[in-house]
């Protein structure tokens, strides 16, 4: 693990700040994954409030812990995107209909406006955006429980 010739902090405000080798420092610096479904630790660019990049991160894991916990923090705080790991129930199988699921984040429903919404991103892995934007994911639609799988295949 090779220390980056970059130094990454918060300020008093919490915003990320980021002080190059020749100690020029730029607040607000915003992590952005390339990857962030398929390889959500690889491919991480550290850009400035203009969206200039300033550095890139091929592995999160090669940094310094302080600053991987950082750029981690950050992220969490940015991304949200649940994933369903089970559909309870659906209103309707014409759209808009209202769903009941199961995410690693817990129980909740949201309103899919049309079939469009449900994106392919794989053979399996799906992404589903809900009237408020909000996106949901289901990376591997054929590891979902049998009940799940025949209300999900209605939309397909």
């Amino acid at each position: 693990m090779s220390k980056p010739d970059y130094h990454l902090s918060r300020n008093a405000f919490g915003r990320l700040i980021f002080a190059d080798k020749d100690q020029q420092v730029h607040e607000g610096i915003v992590p952005v994954r390339a990857f962030p479904i398929t390889a959500s630790d690889q491919g991480i660019a550290l850009v400035n409030a203009h969206g200039q990049e300033l550095a890139w991160i091929e592995c999160l894991a090669e940094l310094p812990e302080e600053f991987r916990k950082l750029i981690e923090t950050e992220l969490a705080n940015r991304e949200f995107m649940p994933e369903i790991k089970h559909i309870d129930k659906v209103s309707s199988f014409v759209t808009p209909s209202t769903w009941w699921v199961k995410t690693d984040r817990g129980e909740t429903a949201f309103v899919l406006r049309g079939e469009e919404d449900i994106r392919r991103l794989s053979p399996t892995a799906l992404l589903i955006a809900d009237s408020n934007g909000i996106n949901f994911l289901i990376r591997d639609r054929l590891m979902l429980d049998r009940h799940s799988i025949k209300l999900l295949d209605r939309f397909l």
